[in-house]
């Protein structure tokens, strides 16, 4: 990040202006920060982890400008509270990148994560199965709407979204594949790929339908990675592109530590969502 960009960020933050020696200044205590963050212990089980990917515009090392996908990694631990676990950036989706995001998870302390919400990006739901093959997938709901919505023209969209949610909101796997059925019949001839889609990542989809009312309720109304998604618009949309790795990583990461600060309040009904996460992941929570 230039001196330039650290002004301008005190500025939005804090309404404050400040010299290029304190920016000097806070440059190194923000690396100390950063780093220590990024190399924190995490506690070993997490009931609930958002995953999903910004993409942001980098400076490669061959100097050219690409998009890269910050991939960034939200739990919601025992006591129902949300934290920032984890931000990666990458060029690629290989399995090599895949591989670093599971090190550094498991080598700072996670073992263990009962739900795991990810967005339709390819090789999401593969990854984790490999990482943690005990956990459950289950694609965000938001995304897969919005996604759907791209191929509705504009006087129909708030209808597809009704049906779409007669879908997701089916209180059985049975019903929610006769609503499925149903928006087929409905819509197909004009919009065919969205059945289809859904369709072929149904198996994901349906994760839900496995638990009872409080805990599919928690990972609902818990939608952190939205609202992280629209902090990191809000602090990066003047930053067209960055030099480095280092400059995108710490900008999001003083986006998301600022956002945090109003992560006080556990997850509504908590309570009664940590007593079924007991009985559905039997032997899984700790004890102690």
């Amino acid at each position: 990040m230039t001196t330039r960009d650290i002004q301008d960020l005190v500025q939005e933050l804090y309404g404050v202006e400040v010299s290029p020696t304190l920016v000097s200044e806070i440059t190194a205590d923000l690396d100390a920060e950063a780093t220590a963050w990024r190399t924190r212990r995490l506690d070993g089980v997490w009931p609930i982890v958002y995953l999903d990917g910004i993409v942001v515009h980098m400076r490669g090392d061959n100097g050219r400008v690409s998009p890269h996908t910050m991939y960034v990694a939200i739990g919601v631990n025992l006591q129902g509270h949300k934290e920032l676990l984890g931000l990666w950036l990458s060029e690629t989706e290989g399995a090599q990148f895949w591989l670093s995001c599971r090190t550094d998870l498991k080598s700072r302390g996670v073992s263990d994560i009962f739900v795991v919400c990810v967005d339709g990006r390819s090789g999401f739901p593969e990854a984790i199965r490999a990482a943690f093959p005990h956990t459950k997938v289950q694609l965000c709901i938001v995304h897969l709407v919005r996604a759907a919505l791209k191929y509705v023209m504009d006087k129909d969209s708030r209808e597809v979204a009704a049906d779409l949610k007669t879908i997701y909101q089916s209180a059985t796997v049975l019903e929610a594949e006769e609503a499925l059925k149903k928006f087929a019949t409905k819509w197909d001839v004009k919009y065919p790929t969205i059945a289809k889609q859904w369709r072929l990542k149904w198996t994901d989809i349906i994760t839900p339908f496995e638990f009872p009312a409080p805990i599919r309720k928690a990972i609902y109304t818990t939608n952190a990675i939205e609202s992280v998604n629209r902090v990191i618009r809000k602090f990066t949309r003047n930053r067209k592109q960055y030099p480095n790795a280092e400059s995108a990583l710490k900008l999001v990461y003083l986006a998301i530590h600022e956002a945090s600060k109003k992560w006080i309040m556990p997850t509504a009904g908590w309570k009664a969502a940590l007593n079924h996460f007991a009985i559905v992941f039997e032997g899984r929570m700790p004890t102690g």
